[in-house]
């Protein structure tokens, strides 16, 4: 699954509770694992969608120390002018665009799939969905940033996505990726795809986490983007 030869355990999956015409890959954040995630999704889930939840191999990361954690690429620091690791993004990125590519073997076509994520799984998705020629239905970025922003919009100028739809939600007390951060990246994003297809939603004193108001957003978002096929 990994071009970088660092392995990682099979996705946790919510299968479609009838033949899947539709799916979500949702990245988790730095240091967790897909299976929370999948539990979060069965709970919400739509009866035709497909939820895909992998687990990011296992590396150092340089914010913790050097300690080894699951995590998509590395972290060097959460200020807003600090290095980021581009080469490990983009490598993560393509990891990504593989899965898209799978579920597009398996028979789901590529605008019936969208990419979300949380904290760092979130600024991935937002990154992957913005560089890739595959077209994706839309985006669902939890309590994130945009990584590389500097290097938009010229890395997006020939993405597909440009009237992809995004959700973002952050919770206005979040001390990790300050709520400023999220307020900025849907600005951003409101320049590098139809500004009209940008939601950005906040919720009053959450955390660094999720919250049961906001997956009921997230499952009206899906559910909008991603409508039963009538022969199903």
């Amino acid at each position: 699954m990994c071009g970088n030869n660092m392995s990682a355990p099979l996705p946790a999956i919510v299968p479609a509770a009838r033949k899947a015409t539709a799916a979500v890959i949702f990245l988790h954040g730095l240091g967790d694992t897909g299976h929370g995630w999948a539990d979060a999704f069965a709970g919400i889930r739509i009866p035709h969608v497909k939820y895909i939840c992998p687990h990011a191999p296992t590396m150092p990361v340089t914010l913790n120390m050097r300690m080894s954690m699951p995590s998509w690429f590395d972290i060097y620091g959460l200020s807003a002018g600090a290095e980021e690791d581009e080469a490990g993004i983009k490598r993560a990125s393509e990891n990504i665009k593989a899965m898209i590519d799978q579920e597009v073997k398996n028979g789901i076509p590529s605008h019936r799939i969208i990419l979300g994520g949380f904290s760092q799984g979130g600024a991935l998705s937002l990154y992957t969905a913005l560089t890739t020629q595959q077209k994706v239905a839309g985006v669902v970025a939890l309590s994130c940033w945009l990584p590389l922003r500097n290097s938009f919009p010229q890395a997006s100028a020939s993405s597909a996505n440009q009237d992809m739809h995004v959700l973002q939600c952050h919770g206005d007390a979040d001390p990790l990726v300050p709520f400023v951060f999220g307020h900025q990246t849907a600005e951003k994003m409101k320049t590098l795809v139809n500004p009209s297809n940008v939601t950005f939603k906040s919720y009053r004193g959450l955390v660094h986490s999720a919250c049961p108001e906001e997956m009921v957003d997230v499952k009206k978002f899906i559910e909008k983007l991603l409508p039963p096929i009538s022969d199903e």
